[in-house]
């Protein structure tokens, strides 16, 4: 537990235990491997098997299916703050995509028969999964998106292509936004398009930024057949199914945030206590302490409103507009704390071996992924009545 940030009511003893078994799950399986990962792009597939292993992943998958069957999301989120506080958080970001993002469309949109040939293997970490919405020319505006699905017999002829998919390089199975109607809404669907189909093929490994190891893709699909069964729910509805997921999703990226700034805030205090300047640490410095007591204040204030949010959603409750707000909030904190902290570093802050600049670098498309900040307050800002 924190010394900086206390003890929490949100969480049981049974999470706190498995926040320690994350903590050690990094240090065994992600600690070895970061650097070569964060050079090649991408982790090591065996990771999710790993993880599978340890129960990490596959949370909310029903036991039946060898997942581990909670309906509790404070267990996904102690897995999403432990790996964003450690630091080396970007070794492991895929889990709680897969956790958070993706495997619902398999748990939650999925008929008997797609849950038995689909759900075994994800629990197991054998089959990877991803997301595919993003285009070259539709973002956050999912009714712009292009890329088509037509009807033809018992499958569906899939032409388009998409681009930042997370995971994209090494996903097996990819739930994939496709036009099957001319209606700007009610015209999407969701197809599970599996990476080996003919007309299938991945793009480039992106370079980014940050957050090396995600794998982040362009995938191409050419006349690609997918069969009728692989669709999530009625043809039409995959407007509506995105949207009943993004609440989640942004809720849990908030999550991460926090924890992340919190971890950020550790380590700088204690750097802060051990570099010394003019024959003195740098933390006895009177703007240190003010700086850090802002920082460290706001991000407990947003922990206590993330925890409500928490909350709200464990129970059903969440809002479009409240996990709009927390997200866009806890993201731009972050970002704010990063950049600040590092101008405690000074000169060490720029250098990539110490962990503030990789943070510098992963935090800023926080603020971007799973809905950009403008686009949060726009909702926000309409639940007002505005």
């Amino acid at each position: 537990m924190s010394q900086i940030f206390g003890p929490r009511s949100l969480y049981e003893e049974e999470h706190e235990q498995l926040r320690e078994m994350v903590h050690d799950f990094v240090e065994q399986n992600v600690r070895p491997h970061v650097e070569r990962w964060e050079r090649e792009g991408r982790v090591d597939r065996k990771l999710f098997t790993q993880a599978a292993e340890a129960g990490i992943l596959g949370l909310g998958i029903p036991e039946e299916y060898g997942g581990g069957g909670s309906d509790d999301f404070r267990f996904n989120a102690v897995v999403g703050e432990e790996l964003s506080r450690h630091p080396v958080s970007d070794g492991v970001a895929n889990i709680p995509l897969a956790n958070d993002v993706v495997i619902p469309y398999f748990t939650d949109l999925t008929n008997d028969e797609q849950k038995q040939r689909w759900l075994p293997g994800i629990a197991a970490g054998e089959s990877l999964v991803a997301v595919a919405m993003t285009e070259p020319g539709a973002g956050s505006d999912l009714a712009g998106i292009r890329t088509s699905a037509v009807r033809d017999g018992d499958d569906y002829v899939v032409d388009g292509s998409k681009t930042f998919i997370s995971n994209g390089q090494d996903a097996d199975l990819v739930v994939t936004v496709v036009r099957t109607g001319p209606d700007p809404h009610r015209g999407l669907s969701l197809l599970v398009i599996p990476a080996d189909s003919p007309g299938f093929s991945r793009g480039r490994l992106l370079e980014k930024i940050g957050l090396h190891t995600q794998g982040t893709s362009e995938l191409a699909f050419e006349g690609v057949r997918v069969p009728a069964a692989n669709l999530l729910g009625p043809e039409g509805s995959g407007f509506a199914s995105l949207m009943r997921n993004l609440p989640q999703e942004r809720v849990s990226i908030a999550a991460a945030a926090v924890a992340a700034s919190e971890g950020v805030l550790e380590r700088t205090l204690e750097y802060v206590k051990q570099r010394h300047a003019f024959g003195q640490p740098i933390g006895s410095f009177q703007n240190t302490r003010f700086e850090l007591a802002d920082m460290v204040t706001a991000v407990r204030a947003t922990r206590a409103y993330m925890d409500a949010c928490l909350v709200q959603h464990n129970a059903g409750r969440l809002s479009a507009e409240d996990a709009a707000g927390a997200k866009f909030l806890a993201t731009e904190q972050y970002v704010d704390v990063v950049d600040r902290c590092l101008q405690l570093y000074g000169g060490y802050g720029y250098m990539r071996e110490y962990r503030i600049a990789r943070d510098y670098e992963d935090a800023r498309v926080t603020t971007i992924y799973g809905g950009t900040t403008e686009i949060m307050k726009e909702i926000v800002g309409r639940g007002l009545g505005l």
